[in-house]
């Protein structure tokens, strides 16, 4: 089993015996949890609204898929603590492979739709995934095409099953997916240790690869009662863009809205025109997320009063939120609440629609139910009331750890405290704002976007380079953008944008992860040791690059 091998945090006993007694944590698994919830609400209505793959139906009905996908998995030899994996855009597909995995105590993997061959076959091999689940093509990308580069020589992957491939040859190895869900439905759900890992999410990280964060069913359940009580979206039914197979995407559409018995609606292309015309055909919130869901809406000049009554109540976070869109929003209406959270540690902080204006626009909320935060110094001491310092969390919702054990001894102390690498300040009411940032990585619209492999590429494609640091750069629209500054020979012209865009597009690189600014200079700030400071560079950066009021 994938689980056996990975370390596993420290936790003080009297740490999580407190968290049980304040009902944070419970002996429930996330398959007995989200089985519960879908016969109890079975009549609550689970709506794909997708040009390619629409579907409708009821919680009774995604069951008996999810049972009958369990059943099958069962019987090709899938077993509890196997990791089970899928890479799908916002389809039912992705939902009948997560609640099937949940039933039978295995361990879910969700992959973002748009990460590569490379990034997915570091994946299945990372966490020894046993099966996956992928769709055919989706947009530009043609899946099945990747397949053999994806499943090379991964001799743990025993199951690969293909959403829509229709009449398309399939691999030796891969099976249509309509022919995993028509078989015998499980008899009855698995249940395992609800402190065992329940679903590894990958994140880019400081690194090239991909980090894989491990979560429990104890964190899991904690995360879902932290964020449904603070009600982002007001309570009204929303549309959920984000990718499923992120984070951020899968909490709130596949588990918080299930667990809560409130309808689900998911949408698989963020084209604003069509998502406004879907709020008002079917009542629906929106703008939940990363900042461009909310900017992209009040962008388009579809956008009506009428659209503003279902954007009333709006939760940011996954990323930067600048003050110049919350305060945009608070002029038209709209009222905004700030989380502050990562895929290790979710929820951290965060304000409710009742705070005060400065709380909800402008810091990025308290601490959460059974959260405790604490700023540390350059020496490791606890900084004075309103000064910077580096945030250390603790909480119900904190992840176990990660795949890789270095990762886990280098970002976790002996009492539990996750090491965020971000720095913030605490104001006397005890909310926290997000200053600066040390680890390594741009968040744009949510999605993280790692330093280290942009400037390994970009040394690779542009020989006359000699030195590369990709900074973030504040964006009204998607938080942050990646911008790679960059020291030529000597001699050597400035390269053209549009050039570097596209080396860096033909050797492989995401389009998202692409830099949209390219600035050359003759050298850059450094330490006493010569080592760039990033810190200074992204404050050079932003000068140049002001942040523009989408307004």
């Amino acid at each position: 089993m994938a689980a056996q091998r990975w370390t596993i945090r420290p936790l003080a006993d009297h740490v999580t015996e407190r968290w049980r007694k304040e009902g944070l944590w419970d002996d429930l698994t996330l398959g007995e949890k989200i089985d519960r919830a879908l016969v109890q609400h079975g009549d609550q209505t689970f709506r794909i609204h997708s040009m390619e793959r629409p579907w409708e139906g009821s919680f009774t009905d995604l069951r008996a898929r999810a049972l009958a996908l369990a059943g099958s998995l069962s019987a090709r030899g899938v077993r509890p603590g196997d990791a089970v994996a899928f890479q799908l855009p916002n389809w039912s597909e992705a939902a009948v492979v997560f609640y099937a995995t949940t039933f039978l105590g295995a361990v879910v993997v969700p992959i973002v739709h748009f990460y590569g061959p490379k990034e997915v076959s570091f994946i299945l091999r990372r966490t020894d995934v046993v099966a996956f689940v992928t769709a055919a093509r989706f947009g530009r990308r043609d899946y099945l095409n990747d397949l053999p580069i994806v499943c090379d020589d991964l001799p743990a992957l025993t199951v690969v099953a293909v959403v829509g491939a229709g009449d398309a040859a399939l691999p030796a190895n891969a099976i249509a997916f309509e022919t995993l869900e028509d078989a015998r439905p499980l008899a009855e759900i698995t249940t395992a240790d609800p402190n065992a890992p329940a679903l590894v999410a990958y994140t880019s990280g400081t690194t090239a690869d991909p980090k894989g964060v491990v979560h429990s069913h104890q964190t899991l359940g904690a995360e879902v009662r932290q964020l449904g009580d603070m009600e982002a979206g007001g309570g009204l039914p929303s549309l959920t863009g984000t990718p499923v197979g992120h984070f951020m995407g899968m909490l709130g559409a596949l588990l918080i809205p299930i667990l809560r018995g409130q309808p689900v609606n998911l949408i698989d292309v963020w084209d604003p025109a069509r998502v406004l015309a879907t709020m008002l055909e079917f009542q629906l919130s929106a703008g939940s997320g990363a900042t461009y869901f909310l900017t992209s809406l009040l962008d388009h000049p579809d956008l009506t009063p009428e659209h503003l009554r279902y954007l009333r109540y709006v939760g940011l976070g996954g990323a930067a939120v600048p003050p110049a869109v919350t305060e945009r929003a608070f002029s038209a209406g709209v009222s905004v609440v700030r989380m502050y959270g990562s895929t290790e540690h979710p929820s951290i902080t965060g304000s409710r629609h009742e705070d005060g204006e400065h709380a909800r626009l402008r810091t990025d909320g308290r601490p959460l139910a059974g959260v405790e935060i604490k700023l540390l110094d350059e020496d490791g001491q606890l900084v004075a009331e309103g000064q910077p310092g580096e945030i250390w969390s603790r909480g119900p919702d904190c992840c176990l750890g990660y795949t890789e054990p270095a990762l886990t001894a280098a970002f976790f102390d002996a009492a539990g405290w996750y090491r965020t690498e971000d720095v913030g300040i605490l104001d006397e009411a005890g909310c926290l704002t997000i200053t600066d940032r040390k680890k390594d990585i741009i968040i744009r619209g949510g999605e993280n976007i790692s330093a280290a492999e942009v400037e390994e590429l970009i040394l690779k494609v542009l020989p006359e380079v000699l030195e590369v640091a990709v900074v973030a750069v504040p964006d009204a629209r998607f938080g942050e953008k990646p911008c790679a500054v960059i020291r030529l020979a000597p001699g050597s012209p400035a390269p053209a944008f549009a050039s570097v865009r596209q080396l860096l597009l033909d050797a492989g690189l995401g389009r998202q992860k692409v830099p949209e600014y390219v600035d050359t200079v003759d050298d850059f700030p450094r330490t006493s040791t010569g080592k760039i400071i990033k810190a200074t560079l992204r404050q050079q950066a932003a000068g140049r690059h002001p942040l523009l009021s989408t307004g």
